[in-house]
């Protein structure tokens, strides 16, 4: 296959959540940026996602909260069991917890919408940085000012580069899923947890017939082989009705069972999250709308009136955008799946932390500047 060489000034490595929103945020103000996807089309998979406060303020900055907003219902309550005591906790999702369960393909769509046909190319996997000798069908030439985001997960080519440490599992699996009751599931629609040491489980209610539920354990690499339904069946014996009718209604063959990893949060601190115009966002979870927006806001800083990168600028711009970055990364990583869990275990953890954890929810990333429409060409 003949190689080609990428010359653009705005690289972006995956066409996730974090790649797509970093587009979209770099569109707002007056940048374009192409995307390169290893899929064939977008990345569906993972099922849901609950946003709170944070992602919803991110959301607005990029211009397409109003699309997913109607569509959804906000939580007001969730309940989280003690399987083995029967006690049941109520949690607040109101004010600064407000939360919105979404589909995450309405996701990705809606930002997928805001951005050009041709500033995606999937089947698109970079296979060197500044290497003109290597077979395969992309190369990336970093020229002074062009910039490379690395926005292509836990397994990120450019986070190799860049010589993060590879990450690590977190000693939990997770396994999700979305049923469809024909008839309608008649649950309200709080949020429901169950939890149990060493499990986590969860139902919740999207309009009045699907429910995404979900299911995290400690795991090893035997459980992980196992097959899905015979892990399911193990682990949710004891659960409510509910989520067993939610389990056999959803198609086992659509499951994911997958192995949690995640970076250890002083990687993020003192590893190398950039180095010259090179860096990655978007390694934990639904942060990288947070990401996106900032990242933005700093690469706008070193536009000049043409409408250029200004050479030399940019490794500042970036420098800036980690530095702001990286301590909140750290902190969502260490008060994440498996972490405090292990350390005061399940119900220590939903007794006491999570009221304060749900929280790190209120965090506004700020607004990005916008060109005016003249400048919006680049």
């Amino acid at each position: 296959m003949e190689k080609m060489v990428l010359e653009e000034e705005i690289v972006i490595v995956g066409a996730g959540i974090a790649g797509l929103a970093t587009a979209v945020a770099l569109k707002r103000v007056g940048i374009r940026a192409l995307v390169l996807e290893k899929s064939d089309g977008l990345r569906v998979t993972g099922a849901f996602l609950n946003l709170f406060p944070n992602a919803w303020l991110a959301l607005d900055a990029l211009g397409v909260s109003h699309k997913l907003t109607p569509l959804y219902a906000v939580r007001k309550k969730a309940y989280v069991t003690n399987v083995a005591t029967g006690a049941v906790q109520e949690v607040s999702l109101v004010g600064n917890n407000r939360c919105i369960t979404v589909h995450r393909k309405a996701l990705l769509e809606s930002l997928a919408e805001e951005l050009p046909s041709n500033s995606i190319r999937f089947s698109s996997k970079p296979i060197a940085i500044e290497a003109q000798g290597q077979e395969g069908p992309y190369t990336i030439r970093l020229e002074d000012g062009t910039v490379l985001i690395g926005c292509d997960g836990v397994h990120s080519f450019v986070a190799r580069k860049l010589g993060l440490a590879v990450p690590v599992n977190s000693g939990l699996s997770s396994v999700l899923g979305l049923a469809v009751f024909p008839v309608g599931h008649g649950v309200r629609g709080d949020a429901l947890q169950f939890v149990d040491v060493g499990i986590r489980a969860g139902i919740l209610p999207l309009g009045d017939k699907e429910i995404y539920w979900f299911l995290t354990f400690n795991s090893t690499k035997e459980t992980q082989n196992k097959y899905k339904k015979q892990v399911i069946e193990n682990y949710t014996k004891d659960f409510p009705p509910t989520y067993a009718e939610a389990v056999r209604l959803c198609d086992l063959s659509t499951l994911t069972l997958a192995p949690l990893k995640l970076r250890l949060p002083w990687d993020l601190i003192f590893g190398n999250v950039s180095k010259g115009n090179m860096t990655v966002a978007g390694q934990v979870g639904c942060s990288a709308l947070e990401d996106a927006v900032v990242l933005g806001r700093h690469i706008r800083k070193s536009f000049i009136d043409k409408g250029r990168l200004v050479p030399g600028a940019v490794a500042g711009a970036i420098e800036g955008y980690v530095k702001e970055r990286r301590w909140r990364a750290a902190w969502l990583i260490a008060g994440g799946e498996g972490w405090l869990m292990k350390m005061f275990r399940d119900m220590i953890f939903y007794r006491f932390l999570l009221k304060r954890l749900i929280g790190v929810a209120d965090y506004d990333c700020g607004k990005l500047p916008l060109l005016d429409d003249q400048n919006k060409t680049h």
